[in-house]
């Protein structure tokens, strides 16, 4: 068989141009990048104010709002709910504490009153009763004392009245023998003791034997 000559291709109409536009000036085609892409010209600014990027940046946003909002919801607030409660609930028993101190305090002061104005009350009927039993005994030494004194004052009064009645005895005596004598000495003549008596007991004041 003859061989097949080769016939030139040419290349489909438009082609041409497209890769001649794509080389650009030089005739050198784009590097690729490493997925197999040239690189596109990078746009300048902040990305996050590219319209193309404003989907994913609300969907992160939303992402990071649920995720802080579950956190704050059933982790933090609670927390902080139980740590305010159990302050608040400190406190509450701390004040009930110290009312019942202050309560028993109260009672206690009350009862110690009650128990001085006792202590005072029966001291003062101690010394009433005391100074009464003084007095009662008082009274009885004093009548007794002066029963005493009576008893004793009418044996003195007795005995003088003895005394008494044994010196008139002694004074009819001694004025019989006088009377006798004196009679002798004047008339001569011894007067017998029943007249001496008889005169004496007519000149003597009543009560003198």
């Amino acid at each position: 068989m003859a061989a097949e000559t080769e016939t030139p291709v040419a290349p489909p109409v438009g082609v041409k141009p497209a890769q001649e536009a794509i080389q650009g000036e030089g005739g050198r085609m784009p590097e690729a990048t490493s997925h197999g892409t040239a690189e596109q010209p990078s746009k300048g600014g902040l990305p996050q104010f590219h319209f193309e990027h404003w989907g994913g940046q609300i969907v992160w946003l939303l992402v990071v709002f649920v995720i802080l909002y579950t956190l704050l919801a059933k982790v933090f607030v609670p927390r902080l709910r139980r740590v305010q409660d159990t302050r608040a609930q400190t406190i509450a028993d701390a004040v009930e504490q110290a009312r019942r101190v202050q309560a028993e305090a109260d009672a206690q002061a009350a009862a110690a009153k009650a128990e001085i104005e006792e202590a005072r009350s029966q001291a003062r009927r101690l010394a009433a009763d005391a100074k009464a039993k003084a007095q009662a005994e008082m009274a009885k030494r004093q009548a007794e004392e002066d029963e005493r004194l009576a008893g004793e004052l009418e044996q003195a009064e007795q005995r003088i009245r003895a005394l008494r009645d044994q010196a008139m005895a002694n004074v009819g005596a001694i004025a019989a023998e006088t009377a006798e004598a004196m009679v002798a000495k004047l008339t001569g003549r011894t007067a017998s003791a029943a007249e001496v008596k008889a005169a004496i007991a007519d000149r003597a004041p009543e009560g003198v034997a």
